[in-house]
Order: C-alpha cells, then sequence, then structure tokens
C-alpha cells in the first residue's frame, strides 16, 4: 500500500485497468507463483491498477485465508508500482470482515461488489455501503449492477460518504448514468467523484460512456491480449478513430457475441485466454463451468483478428502495439 490516496492514483490514468484471474493448480488450489506471474505480466505490460479478487478473479470462490493470500501476492508483487484494489462482498457483517482482511493484506483500496442474493431498498443499500466505509480505512469504489442500482438521490449521498471514491457502473442504463452523474456535479460541485464503465467487454461501450463523462474502465481484454487492450486504449485516448473502429468491429464485438454463447463466460472465457498465452491458471471452480473446445477455437481466431489488425497498422507505419503514446 502507498500514501497516495487511491482517487488521486485513478484519476488519471495512462493504461488499462486490469482485472486479474485467480490461478488454480492442478489439484484446485490457489497457485499464488502463477498468480504473481500472471499480475507481473499485466504491469509489465502497462496497467495503470490491479484489481485482485474481484469478478474476474473468481471473488465468489474463495474463502478468506484463500482471499488474503491473494492480495497480499497482488501487492507485494505491485511493490507500490500501481495501486491494488480488492474485491469485497456478501452481506454487511461478511463483508467488513473481507474489507478489513483486504486492509491487512496492504490493498489500497476496494472494489465492492453488490449485496449477496436479497433485493434492498435505497436506504438499506446506503445504509450497507456507509457501514463498510466506516469499518476500514480503505477507499472504496461501489459497483452498481443486478440488485445494487442507485437512484440519482442514492449516488449523491454514496458521493457523500467519506470513504466512496466512485461508482462502478456494470448495469448500462446510460439515462440513469446521466442522470447521476448530472446530480453529483449539481450537489456536490468541485467533488471528483470517479465513475468507471464496469460492464463486460467495457471496450464496446467506451465511445458512449465518454460522451456522459465517464472514461475510466475496466478491460478484462487486458488479461489475456494486453496488446490489444493497450492499443485500443491509446487509440481511444489519443482521437484514432480508425483503430477505434477497426479493433471494434473485427475483435470487440466478435467477442462479445462468443461471450453472450455460454453462462459465466465473462470469467471462463476470460481464463481461456490467459491460458492460450501460455500461462496455465487452471480452469474456473464451480459452479462456472468451461467454454467447449469451438468457443475456444472461435476466441484464439478473434484474438489473431485483433493481432492480425494491429500489425497491418504497424505496417502502414501508424503506431504499433508496443509503443508509448
Amino acid at each position: 500500500m502507498t500514501s497516495a490516496p487511491l482517487a488521486a492514483r485513478l484519476s488519471e490514468v495512462a493504461g488499462p485497468l486490469f482485472f486479474p484471474v485467480t490461478a488454480y493448480g492442478p489439484d484446485g488450489t490457489v497457485d499464488l507463483d502463477v498468480f504473481r506471474a500472471h499480475v507481473r505480466a499485466g504491469i509489465d505490460a502497462g496497467a495503470a491498477a490491479v484489481f485482485a479478487c474481484c469478478g474476474t478473479g473468481e471473488f465468489h470462490a474463495l474463502t478468506r485465508e484463500e482471499f488474503r493470500l491473494v492480495v497480499t501476492a497482488a501487492v507485494e508483487e505491485t511493490a507500490g508500482q500501481v495501486p491494488v484494489v480488492a474485491g469485497a462482498g456478501y452481506g454487511t457483517a461478511l463483508a467488513v470482515q473481507y474489507a478489513r482482511t483486504a486492509e491487512e493484506a496492504g490493498a489500497d483500496g476496494l472494489l465492492v461488489l453488490p449485496p449477496y442474493l436479497v433485493v434492498a431498498s435505497q436506504d438499506g443499500l446506503l445504509n450497507h455501503y456507509a457501514a463498510l466505509a466506516a469499518a476500514t480505512g480503505l477507499e472504496m469504489i461501489v459497483y452498481q449492477r443486478d440488485n445494487a442500482v442507485f437512484t440519482p438521490e442514492t449516488a449523491v449521498a454514496l458521493a457523500r460518504t467519506p470513504g466512496i471514491i466512485g461508482l462502478k457502473d456494470g448495469h448500462g442504463d446510460l439515462d440513469l448514468m446521466q442522470r447521476i452523474v448530472s446530480a453529483v456535479r449539481t450537489q456536490l460541485p468541485g467533488d471528483a467523484f470517479l465513475y468507471f464503465n464496469g460492464l463486460p467487454t467495457a471496450e464496446l461501450t467506451c465511445l458512449a460512456y465518454r460522451g456522459i463523462g465517464v472514461t475510466l474502465y475496466s478491460s478484462a481484454v487486458f488479461a489475456f491480449a494486453p496488446d490489444i487492450a493497450l492499443a485500443f486504449h491509446r487509440a481511444l485516448a489519443s482521437g484514432d478513430d480508425a483503430l477505434v473502429n477497426g479493433l471494434l468491429d473485427h475483435f470487440y464485438r466478435p467477442l462479445a457475441e462468443l461471450r453472450a454463447e455460454g453462462h459465466g463466460y465473462a470469467v471462463s472465457l476470460v481464463k481461456a485466454g490467459v491460458r492460450l498465452q501460455g500461462l496455465d491458471v487452471g480452469v474456473v471452480r464451480t459452479p462456472l463451468t468451461e467454454p467447449p473446445a469451438a468457443h475456444v477455437k472461435d476466441l484464439i481466431e478473434i484474438i489473431a483478428s485483433g493481432r492480425a489488425l494491429l500489425a497491418e497498422r504497424a505496417s502502414e507505419g501508424g503506431q504499433g502495439p508496443g509503443e508509448r503514446a
């Protein structure tokens, strides 16, 4: 953990936000050595932050001791180069335990997942996140999705809560997000509340979210094709519409369509992609299942298509995937 506030470190990032998968060995136990290699590869490739044990990292499948070990490994491997944000979730009591464990492990902040199963009122949700924010000294990003969707009034109350620095949107209602951004801006002028596009394959909706001022986004693709994710991130930031649209058309849209072919593919397809790059991170834990061979073959072809586009751009004298903007 570093002394710089997480909000300041995330307000302007120069690379994608990295959500590593959690590695398992052949016996199904957590493989910390492989996980460290995965994290190190992401940092070396240009990750701006490491979000450990979140959705892609199978937070739901980890015991608290495994969670502690994985977050500790991420903190040690990053060595302060980039911030480490850990997942936290379930009901309030368990979420507090995970939050405190993350703090003890040296994490810089928390990504708070929706409460387990229950559908709560807006007051109940606000009480849940406020209690969690008061339980540790870590800054929190609240994940809006599924059973945790907020009105603009609740979003303002969250932004006013000490310790809560941002909202990650996995719900995908742009009208609601515009009203949330507007409400926070008018009720808390000058407040540096952060917003993240947290939809699966978030790159597919980056242009739409940028239209309402949301420029930060999570990149599952960075876990298995960092060259493609980084090239897209730089093209988006520099206004290279041709490369952005080319990658959307020939990589991200086909990937999103493949992801829609199976339940849990937002995790298992990513993990298959990491294995395809030569790092054996194991398979997903139940109740998730692995994609069949036909879908893995499709993934291979989609990755090849994205890289072919980057190679073509490089041969034409454009910015290659390894060049710094």
